[in-house]
């Protein structure tokens, strides 16, 4: 490696790659923390139930240019580096969050609002989708041997770290501002702030060097006179099927409990259960940050016992534990037995620990971005995107406040399935990425 140290690059790369995707999925989720009042404010005249489930429609809308995103990001950094993917990436995330921030409501031009307000997300969703595969490849291939795990939860630890500043940003502004000064300008603030990422995102992005294990990859093939029959894409599914299914299934189940739980809870908490949403974002603020450390204690252990090995038991006892607290906030509705369902949580932290470098490391290096990042998407797509509509469904089709557990169990399952399909091909990292 050139330039600075080796340690000190790898430092770099952390902070960098942790404050970017931060500031970047901030923008991206804050969406879901206000989806309440981006209700009344686009989609007026219904009950607020209604409306509440169509600005989750809109919310999951955002995950339909995710995929797409994914791919076209994803074969960008594989053939031409991580480093300029990342760069124009957040340069995207913050036109599209800069134009939720400007967007006029219903009262003001009518239809048009919300169909701005697609945009702005479908913008916002293409740029993230590239975000998890390029942004974990980085930290993975700067990772000395045997630490892949704990480099790789740097990128749960941003997600963490944007959720984090999204509820404190919420919770500021609801103590800061009467209900209809917040109703009316407050909500608009993060989405105003976001834009801010394009400059600081592009000054921290371009000051880290490419991933060395990228620069080997392209120095070989370069050197390589044999001639290229198939496209990555191509190469991809034809030669990493299971690596493909596996992927996509493990994220299936982490994103469908993570969207439920940060997502539609809150919002259910405060429109269904009638309970002070600021309630709802202190205990999902505290869960975040105490799970800062769980995903990085976890990511590291999985270096030492296998990714596997932590993954599949957090899921299995998240789902147990989930169904009994749910089934106790809907029968006794209180801000304590909503924490307690909150705090099942940090079972999701051990199991995000591992999966970054579980789901980059299965793919080689010519491939990684693209792999990570299109099964990531697509799986978030339609297990996570969605889950806060789904989940609000299910409780109008079935009448059963606590269904949305049925979600997470159906997720749990294709996700345990998922891994139990996976075979490793052959070593990549000093602990075996599927344990």
């Amino acid at each position: 490696m050139q330039g600075i140290s080796d340690a000190g690059m790898r430092r770099r790369v952390i902070i960098s790659s942790t404050i970017g995707n931060a500031l970047e999925w901030f923008d991206f989720t804050v969406y879901g923390l206000f989806a309440t009042v981006v209700a009344a404010q686009y989609f007026p005249g219904s009950d607020p139930s209604t409306a509440l489930l169509k600005a989750f429609a809109t919310f999951g809308i955002a995950f339909a240019a995710r995929p797409l995103g994914g791919l076209v990001f994803g074969l960008y950094a594989d053939r031409h580096g991580r480093k300029r993917a990342l760069v124009v990436m957040i340069t995207m995330m913050a036109i599209g969050t800069g134009l939720i921030g400007f967007v006029p409501n219903h009262a003001a031009i009518g239809v048009v609002a919300p169909l701005l307000l697609v945009v702005a997300r479908l913008i916002q969703g293409f740029s993230a989708g590239g975000e998890f595969g390029s942004a974990s490849a980085m930290l993975i291939e700067f990772a000395p041997p045997g630490r892949r795990g704990f480099f790789g939860a740097f990128q749960m630890v941003s997600q963490l770290a944007a959720g984090v500043l999204g509820v404190v940003i919420a919770l500021a502004l609801k103590s800061a501002l009467s209900p209809e000064d917040f109703a009316r300008w407050g909500w608009r603030v993060p989405f105003v702030l976001g834009i801010l990422i394009g400059p600081i995102g592009y000054y921290l992005r371009a000051k880290v060097d490419e991933s060395p294990e990228f620069r080997d990859y392209l120095a070989a093939r370069a050197a390589d006179a044999t001639p290229r029959r198939r496209t990555t894409l191509g190469e991809l599914f034809a030669n990493h099927p299971r690596e493909l299914i596996a992927s996509f299934c493990l994220i299936a189940a982490g994103t469908a409990a993570n969207y439920v739980g940060s997502v539609f809870m809150p919002n259910f908490a405060a429109t269904e259960l009638k309970l002070p949403i600021s309630a709802a974002y202190t205990g999902l603020l505290v869960v975040n940050l105490v799970n800062v450390a769980l995903v990085l204690a976890f990511g590291a252990l999985s270096d030492r016992v296998g990714r596997k090995t932590l993954i599949v038991p957090a899921l299995v006892v998240y789902c147990v534990l989930y169904y009994v607290l749910m089934r106790q906030l809907v029968a006794a509705p209180t801000v304590a037995h909503l924490w307690q369902l909150q705090a099942s949580g940090l079972l999701l932290g051990v199991l995000a620990g591992p999966m970054p470098a579980f789901m980059t490391e299965i793919f080689p290096v010519g491939v990684r971005s693209t792999g990570a990042s299109l099964m990531y998407n697509l799986a978030v797509m339609l297990f996570g995107g969605l889950a806060p509509f789904f989940s609000e469904g299910l409780i109008k089709l079935t009448g059963d406040r606590a269904a949305p557990v049925y979600y997470i169990f159906f997720a749990a399952a294709v996700g345990v399935g998922g891994l139990a399909f996976y075979r490793e091909r052959r070593p990549q990292a000093t602990v075996p990425p599927g344990g």
